[in-house]
């Protein structure tokens, strides 16, 4: 498994379909922590969320023959809403799978491509778990949110345009879920900046991926409400990700919800930028040890902004 590779192919494969996403300094954060911050804004890609660019290159390499079949994927929202951008802008037809619990706003977006969804279950592992059997009966394409090496490397280029943005970073603090975006973008990041360190921040109610590489095997663990929904719930045995984040993560973090919450509302308020509550875990992060980060370059990825209005009045 060669994900560098797999990165800089789909650096080529993507571009045409995605946006080169903003990295804005922040003065406020710069002077909280005694650093230099920036936000890598990925709450402006397309669809709102980080997740285009690993669910186009999955189906980007897609031959003709499995085009033809068509594909089936699971997620808590922002995944399935990628994979329903690609369906629609490349023609093809696929089932996407969603708990029931997942957000009104997400279901929304997700319908407006047209895209057939289902639900299942009420847990995202149990998703995967249905969607990956039914794609096996129907002869279909599964395309997982994290569990896939084209997957991580359409999320790694997230590093191939940070790289190009910015002159060195010490630290990258990433929202943990399944360990997709985090693993590509420390494989790439850790090729070109050496010294980086790479942080996953998880919410203290759902730290599956931190708490099973400190047990040194994946746990099956159950997640209580949080607001980061988009990294929640559990994660597939012999998930690719757990092994590259045990390699590549240099070190975890877990916040509370107040801490999310209070992060989010900074967020809008000094930087009128609208995240969601994946987003504003790697910035709780960073606020929960200012001087941690002192004197050192950082980048928090904000990893998305699709946050129901009803989630939204309760973080205003």
């Amino acid at each position: 498994m060669n994900i560098l590779q797999d990165i800089l192919q789909a650096e080529h494969r993507i571009r045409p379909y995605i946006r080169t996403t903003p990295l804005e300094f922040s003065e406020l954060l710069s002077k909280l922590t005694g650093g230099r911050v920036f936000l890598k804004l990925e709450n402006t890609q397309y669809t709102g969320s980080f997740k285009v660019r690993g669910a186009m290159n999955a189906l980007l390499s897609l031959t003709a023959e499995q085009r033809a079949k068509g594909v089936v994927t699971a997620s808590s929202g922002n995944h399935g809403l990628a994979v329903a951008f690609g369906l629609h802008t490349l023609k093809m037809l696929g089932v996407i799978f969603v708990p029931e619990d997942t957000a009104s706003t997400k279901i929304a977006a997700i319908r407006q491509y047209e895209a057939e969804l289902r639900f299942w279950g009420n847990d995202c592992v149990i998703t995967e778990q249905y969607a990956r059997s039914y794609a096996e009966q129907h002869e279909m394409v599964y395309v997982s949110p994290y569990n896939d090496q084209h997957v991580i490397g359409g999320q790694g280029t997230i590093a191939v345009e940070l790289c190009r943005q910015i002159e060195d970073v010490d630290v990258v603090l990433a929202a943990l879920g399944g360990g997709g975006m985090i693993s590509g973008i420390a494989e790439y990041i850790k090729t070109v900046f050496r010294g980086t360190k790479v942080i996953g921040c998880s919410p203290e109610h759902s730290p599956v991926m931190a708490k099973s590489v400190q047990a040194g095997q994946l746990l099956d663990m159950e997640s209580l409400p949080t607001l980061s929904d988009g990294t929640a719930g559990g994660i597939e045995p012999n998930a690719i990700t757990f092994p590259l984040c045990q390699r590549l993560v240099d070190d975890y973090m877990l916040v509370s919800e107040e801490e999310i919450r209070q992060a989010m509302r900074l967020c809008i308020e000094a930087h009128h930028l609208l995240i969601e509550g994946a987003a504003g875990v790697p910035l709780a992060a960073l606020l929960q040890t200012p001087a941690r980060f002192r004197e050192k370059t950082v980048v928090v990825v904000l990893c998305g902004a699709n946050i129901s209005m009803e989630t939204l009045k309760t973080i205003l």
